[in-house]
């Protein structure tokens, strides 16, 4: 299958990039022949042809549409078998609703959809003419929360709409890890080696829940305890949070880390308590190195994650639940989270994401 594949540039390190880099390098050890759709800011891949296509920096509107436009015209033409977008593009066989519904975003973010900006009316603009105006033959969405919330808001066809999770890499996020990276980073990020140890990573602290998360380890943590912010967001804002509730000494801010790892290995709880997450690679990454997860329901990677088994699910994200769920993965079960949370994801690889694909491709071939 000769793939063209849109998507802004990525590299082979954090969150969406990793997700995009693993899929990208399983469907070519598929057989496919993919070629990259990008900007002109995409790095080259050894063994890839990347068609970066111009586009306006500034302002963001703008950036989006002069990128949708050069797409369309560079996937046209190279004569693809199939073109697949992860991105909101004009027209593609294949969209893979990565970030979810954007009006469901705007909605839980508290902002009203009436008056809002000139992007995010682009943005839903866009998603209109691929779930609702048929800009894309079918659909990709990464969790069954995201597959229910696409039918349900744009009156999407469910047979246009198929499920498939993202993978993780299962070697990278390990168990072991811990024996390897957990003292010598805990050293580095002065952490004893007793300490109870809360590990958030995320960029975009407001979407991800790190306001009530900071409130709940506040509530539940003793003095020993410890919460590492992983990430990009206003640093400031959330540090002047923890000092006001009385927490700043307990709080560690690293900023984004590309061998995220190694502060799996340094923890013994993730929590992310998102207010919109289509899925969050994030829990993958965690429960594959044997950390339990704490996350809201409003994840999509909520949805792997058991009560008891491999970690908690907060019926909201606000600081009550959040702190229910903290204290549950304190105690623990008798033999501990790593054995259940590991066996929870081994399901989920790259290969078995590209199978998923493959077989899509071969039903839209038909």
């Amino acid at each position: 299958m000769r793939l063209g594949l849109i998507c802004r540039p990525f590299s082979f390190h954090g969150g969406v990039e990793t997700a995009t880099a693993g899929l990208l390098t399983a469907l070519r050890r598929a057989g496919h022949d993919v070629e990259l759709i990008s900007t002109r800011r995409q790095a080259s891949v050894p063994g890839l042809v990347v068609r970066r296509v111009p586009t306006l920096r500034h302002p963001s509107a703008l950036r989006l549409i002069s990128f949708a436009v050069a797409a369309r015209a560079a996937a046209g033409r190279h004569g693809y078998d199939l073109v697949q977008s992860h991105e909101r593009a004009l027209r593609q066989d294949l969209y893979r609703a990565g970030e979810g519904c954007h009006g469901a975003y705007l909605e839980a973010m508290g902002r009203k959809l009436a008056g809002i900006n000139p992007y995010h009316r682009l943005v839903l603009a866009l998603e209109r003419r691929i779930f609702r105006l048929r800009a894309a033959r079918h659909v990709v969405a990464i969790s069954r929360q995201g597959k229910e919330e696409i039918e349900r808001r744009y009156g999407t066809d469910p047979q246009r709409v198929t499920l498939i999770y993202n993978g993780v890499d299962l070697e990278r996020f390990h168990p072991d890890n811990r024996g390897r990276h957990r003292r010598q980073t805990r050293a580095t990020l002065r952490i004893p080696d007793e300490a109870w140890t809360v590990l958030f990573v995320g960029s975009g602290f407001e979407r991800k829940g790190l306001g009530p998360l900071l409130e709940a380890f506040a509530a539940v943590a003793d003095a020993g305890s410890r919460l590492v912010v992983t990430g990009k967001g206003d640093v400031a804002r959330y540090q002047s949070t923890a000092a006001r509730l009385g927490i700043a000494d307990r709080t560690i801010w690293t900023g984004p880390q590309q061998e995220v790892e190694r502060f799996y290995a340094a923890a013994d709880a993730v929590a992310l308590p998102a207010r919109y997450e289509p899925f969050g690679n994030v829990h993958l990454e965690a429960l594959a190195s044997g950390v339990p997860v704490l996350s809201s329901a409003r994840a999509g990677g909520s949805e792997i994650v058991r009560r008891g088994e491999n970690g908690w699910v907060a019926a909201e994200p606000t600081a009550g639940p959040i702190a229910e769920g903290l204290a549950a993965l304190r105690d623990g079960p008798p033999g501990g989270w790593a054995s259940g949370a590991r066996a929870s994801v081994e399901r989920f690889t790259y290969a078995a994401q590209a199978q998923a694909f493959t077989a899509l491709y071969d039903l839209l071939r038909r």
